[in-house]
């Protein structure tokens, strides 16, 4: 059943708001894919903080032109049987959950991402994103390479004075 044209403004409103809130959306194709397949996609996205959301690319250019910094965005990649994931809370994460979904999956293929600034990534540059850890995997990295000195610190001085002998002929014999 066709939408009514206050259902289609609702929808790019929607859309529109997802759009100017996201930090990346990566679009995907998902022809092939079964429903079960979408639905299952749509639970894992969500678990990360993703929206992936199945719109008519019609009211999706419509939702780009509505938006001052995406009106001059291509929009002839948006094409055929397309899903959209939204993700306002890391730029990573929406390609990363469709990234995994897809090795699972090979019936998706990723079509392209929109920046919040209004560029337009290549599929390539997009697969490249999701290769990249998300952001609590980074914090969480970075903050285990800080405290790295801290334990040998604290491992060295509680081993006493021969502990911190032994580290202090240690980096004297390094340098």
């Amino acid at each position: 059943m066709p939408l009514s044209r206050v259902k289609k403004e609702e929808v790019v409103s929607s859309i529109s708001d997802l759009l100017s809130s996201s930090k990346m959306t990566v679009i995907v194709s998902y022809q092939g894919t079964p429903v079960k397949s979408m639905q299952s996609l749509r639970r894992q996205a969500k678990e990360n903080g993703t929206t992936v959301k199945v719109v008519k690319n019609r009211l999706v250019v419509q939702a780009l032109s509505k938006l001052s910094q995406f009106k001059q965005l291509d929009a002839s990649p948006l094409e055929g049987m397309l899903a959209y994931a939204f993700n306002d809370q890391d730029e990573v994460a929406a390609a990363n959950s469709l990234a995994n979904f897809a090795k699972m999956t090979p019936t998706l293929a990723f079509i392209g991402a929109i920046t919040p600034e209004g560029s337009w990534l290549g599929a390539d540059e997009v697969k490249a994103l999701a290769e990249l850890p998300s952001k609590p995997q980074l914090i969480a990295s970075v903050v285990a390479l800080l405290g790295s000195p801290i334990r040998s610190v604290v491992s060295a001085t509680s081993s006493g004075l021969p502990g911190i002998l032994a580290a202090l002929e240690t980096k004297a014999a390094k340098a």
